[in-house]
């Protein structure tokens, strides 16, 4: 079948459009990730961590939560063996979060999926499962989240490596706390119901309680878990 002359080639670039949506659209992760990576940036200095290898770490490792995690192990002195643990157990949840989207990117291909899934974090992850709720699955604005929210991220590294010799503790800027903040702001916008309101802060109770029963690193993996379960029979309990 001969080709038509007057077709064009699939564009391999990203649009004005596409660029302009997806920053927009990670604009509240870039705004949380940049203080949180300072914070990364400046622990890992006071770690003795290289700046080459902080920013690396950014690059390949980029779980903001594990980095910080691993960052505070290596100043308290544990074993290598016992960071890799730590830090695997709670990254676990990242098969959770692939499981959910997964039935949406069953035309991607494997080159495709593989740019994503690397950048997946929990707050790209909360964007995308509103999105996708949406039937909005297009792939380059999808890639530019993920691209920026990496960036900013890095970014935000490099900073606090530079300013890490300045600065001798991050708490009394909140730093510490940025995290924690971002994610209740990507909360409250996916909260469109009394009845989502209600599962929230059910979830983060036993996450808490979780927390001080001494279950420190299962603690929201399990709570999200109940979570869901109770969300799902409180949901059919109301349908019926």
């Amino acid at each position: 079948m001969k080709k038509d002359m007057n077709e064009q080639p699939e564009s391999t670039g990203f649009s004005k459009n596409v660029l302009k949506t997806g920053l927009i659209t990670s604009f509240p992760i870039i705004v949380g990730y940049i203080p949180i990576g300072f914070a990364f940036g400046v622990m890992a200095e006071k770690a003795g961590i290289s700046a080459f290898n902080t920013v690396l770490m950014s690059l390949i490792v980029f779980a903001g939560s594990s980095q910080l995690i691993a960052v505070g192990l290596i100043l308290a002195g544990v074993s290598t063996i016992s960071i890799i643990i730590t830090t695997f157990i709670v990254n676990l949840r990242h098969m959770l979060m692939a499981a959910a989207l997964s039935p949406f990117l069953k035309k991607w291909k494997k080159s495709e999926l593989t740019a994503f899934s690397y950048q997946i974090t929990d707050e790209t992850f909360a964007i995308h499962s509103e999105r996708f709720a949406n039937n909005n699955t297009e792939k380059q604005e999808s890639l530019v989240i993920n691209m920026s929210a990496q960036a900013s991220w890095v970014f935000g590294t490099i900073i606090g490596v530079i300013a890490g010799s300045l600065i001798s503790d991050v708490k009394p800027l909140g730093l510490d706390y940025v995290l924690s903040a971002m994610f209740i702001g990507l909360l409250v916008f996916q909260l469109k119901s009394r009845f989502q309101v209600i599962v929230a802060v059910l979830s983060g109770i036993m996450s808490v309680l979780s927390f001080l029963a001494g279950i420190e690193q299962w603690n929201v993996i399990l709570a999200t878990l109940a979570g869901a379960t109770i969300g799902v029979f409180i949901e059919k309990w109301i349908k019926n």
